[in-house]
């Protein structure tokens, strides 16, 4: 469909701390490449963001320090919008959920739910502190992991272990509050009925978006196959957006029901007249959802579904969610302060944003986790960046002054030959891959196109060798004359100035292709060339006459520089340094008995064994059976069904896109009355816990495994 309107979003980011790569990698980035394209092609966009300002851990944090939430958020506000900011997010509006118009916005979608008749009241038991006469949120419990025995989990999940937990799960609960141990007390709250439109979102999602990302269409394939329950939308609690019902006093919204209000609350603030324009029209404006994967369940499921019990609002049209992004080959922890954040890097690495855009981008975790590395974050920006695109920049500029005397050459069409020809359709061709992977949001690919691009520039010149051309001689001799030129130096000249021609108008496409992923670079270029930032238009793409012959350009100026090894074993140390060691936990036994070396076998019998990587595209708990799920595999060539006993140590929404490695030839065996065809290969970690055994970096699904 051909829409009038594009309305991004990118996942708002909690106001509870600064925001660290693994955020710009995931959401913000994708999202801006995404927005700047669209706007270079000269649509209608707005692109939405802010920051999500409720929620307990924001009241935890604001107790710690000793100051209110509104403090806490007001601090943090201030860091992750300059941060953004920095490196280049070109939001409409970056705005905040704390702000009156968010909370009235807010308060009037929950009143139209309620006078509908759609929400459901329920009493439950919930955690109570009696020394401070409050009810107690999961994250305001703590106790001894059941499964780890980390005597720091919280309510809702261990964070040694990883495991999702529920209150009544820990052992020895306390109240990070008073440090009491909490009772039990009655309660009342608001649901939503996410059951009663399980039906609906079935079709919306798995009839209607069969397109879209697999790792998002898979996790909410394995929701919708088992019975969705009504989702509370209240809790106990006074920062936040109070429930505007009788009798809720002391209650707020949840924070996972008004965060993603906060798009519509952005929008208005931005254009108070015309916002229903871009929320409101089904038929002319499309919503496009960027995020994590923690946060497709809330994007693709419970936002759709309150928006369509709404009945006023367009529902998203596609959430290309992306992975986890790891530092270093571990998990992100804000808690350990195991990460790499945003607003120390643009302090550590003064003007250097885009690289940081570049790498992560050829880092996106678009279809499974990725990771990021100081050394390889040194290794693209020095031989990508530096050694290919600045260089084969720099040495353009610096040709064209010495050679064509700082202009523009004229292109001599009647000596024009096939290199000339074969580079100019690479041109043309890029722009088709760059729009292609774009419009099927595969970032990576794109770059990577753009960079072949400049890599085949750097191949003609040195093919090509004009600094080995005698060409016209423009220097005076002693005496303030010129030669005349031979007709050998004429012949020079012109096969020097076609080449140049060419190579100056790959830089001016270059400035345009790269503009949406490294913004910065590009307006370099722009002031290289001595063009306005108009002619960055996506139009222009593709053009080979967008220098004008006789066009003085500017001296050349280096794009990018090098980064030196000291500063990358800085960062290293400076990671390691940080790191907040977690507490001990009682020890857990080693694994000893699965040590013992099985028979040996010959050669003759491991190569009967076929082994070769897929990928989860979704996954489903098998009835009756706590251990085993239901997985669909991915081998490239055909998709398998597999039953594998892995329930207890994952759960079917978190594997979705999981590259592994499995037996492909494994005799098929039914089980639980579900034919199993083939076995994933899994490893077991010192606590006993299942790791998937798969490859380090993307593998092409159904390659064989030497």
């Amino acid at each position: 469909m051909n829409y009038k309107r594009h309305l991004i979003t990118a996942a708002l980011p909690y106001a509870n701390g600064p925001v660290h790569i693994g955020h710009i990698a995931g959401n913000f980035l994708p999202a801006d490449i995404y927005a700047r394209y669209m706007r270079a092609m000269g649509k209608d966009v707005l692109y939405i963001c802010g920051t999500d300002e409720h929620g307990v851990p924001i009241t935890i944090r604001a107790m710690k320090e000793g100051v209110t939430p509104q403090d806490v958020v007001d601090k943090y506000y201030a860091i992750i919008s300059e941060s953004l900011k920095e490196m280049g997010m070109s939001f409409d509006i970056f705005s905040r959920t704390s702000k009156p118009i968010h909370h009235q916005t807010a308060s009037d979608f929950f009143t139209t739910l309620y006078n509908k008749g759609i929400f459901e009241e329920k009493e439950t038991e919930q955690f109570f502190d009696e020394e401070k006469q409050t009810f107690l949120a999961d994250r305001y419990i703590t106790g001894t992991c059941p499964k780890c025995a980390n005597p720091n989990a919280y309510g809702d999940q261990c964070e040694k272990c990883g495991s999702t937990l529920n209150p009544d799960e820990l052992i020895n609960p306390r109240s990070t509050i008073s440090d009491s141990i909490p009772v039990k007390k009655l309660t009342k709250h608001w649901y939503f009925p996410l059951n009663k439109y399980q039906d609906w979102l079935k079709q919306y999602i798995l009839e209607d978006h069969q397109d879209w990302k697999n790792n998002v269409y898979g996790q909410c394939k394995s929701w919708l196959d088992n019975d969705l329950n009504p989702r509370a939308m209240t809790r106990d609690g006074n920062w936040g957006v109070k429930v505007p019902v009788e009798g809720a006093d002391g209650k707020v919204m949840y924070v996972w029901f008004d965060a993603p209000i906060g798009y519509i609350s952005a929008t208005k603030e931005l254009l108070p007249d015309t916002w229903k324009d871009y929320w409101c029209d089904k038929e002319g404006t499309e919503l496009i959802h960027f995020l994590g994967k923690d946060n497709i369940v809330f994007h693709c499921i419970i936002f759709p579904a309150m928006l369509h019990a709404h009945g006023e609002f367009i529902v998203p049209n596609q959430v290309p969610a992306n992975e986890f992004l790891n530092i270093e080959g571990d998990k992100v922890s804000t808690s350990r302060n195991w990460a790499v954040w945003v607003d120390e890097y643009v302090k550590d690495f003064p003007g250097m944003q885009d690289t940081l855009r570049y790498v992560l981008c050829a880092n996106m975790p678009e279809n499974k986790d990725n990771d990021f590395t100081w050394k390889d974050f040194q290794l693209k920006h020095n031989s990508e960046l530096v050694a290919i695109f600045g260089n084969f920049v720099n040495r353009a500029f610096v040709l064209m002054h010495k050679l064509c005397g700082g202009k523009v050459p004229t292109f001599h069409l009647d000596i024009k030959n096939e290199k000339d020809d074969v580079l100019y359709a690479k041109i043309v061709e890029t722009k088709a891959i760059i729009e292609k992977n774009l419009n099927e949001f595969k970032f990576r690919d794109s770059l990577f196109a753009i960079i072949d691009l400049a890599r085949a520039g750097n191949a003609y010149l040195q093919e090509k060798e004009p600094w080995k051309k005698k060409g016209i001689i423009t220097t005076p001799d002693e005496n303030g004359l010129l030669a005349p030129p031979t007709a050998e130096q004429i012949a020079d000249q012109q096969l020097i100035d076609n080449c140049m021609h060419i190579c100056l108008q790959l830089c001016a496409n270059l400035a345009i292709y790269i503009h949406p992923f490294l913004p910065f670079t590009a307006q370099k270029m722009c002031k290289l060339m001595k063009v306005v930032p108009k002619m960055l238009e996506w139009q222009n793409g593709g053009n080979l006459q967008l220098l004008k012959t006789g066009y003085s350009l500017n001296a050349p100026e280096l794009l990018f520089r090098k980064i030196e090894d000291a500063e990358i074993e800085a960062q290293i140390e400076k990671l390691k340094a940080n790191l907040i060691k977690p507490v001990e936990a009682a020890p857990v036994e080693k694994i000893s008995k699965a040590t013992a070396i099985k028979p040996a076998i010959t050669f003759e019998d491991f190569d009967k064994i076929d082994l070769r990587v897929g990928t989860i595209t979704s996954a489903e708990k098998v009835e009756k059976a706590d251990k085993l799920l239901k997985l669909t595999v991915d081998l490239g060539f055909e998709q398998r069904t597999v039953v594998s006993g892995i329930a207890a140590h994952y759960s079917p929404e978190e594997i979705i896109g999981q590259q592994v490695t499995m037996v492909a030839n494994l005799a098929p065996r039914k089980m639980r009355g579900i034919e199993s065809n083939g076995m994933i290969l899994m490893s077991e970690n010192a606590e006993g816990k299942l790791i998937f055994v798969n490859p380090k970096s993307d593998s092409v699904n159904g390659g064989g495994v030497k």
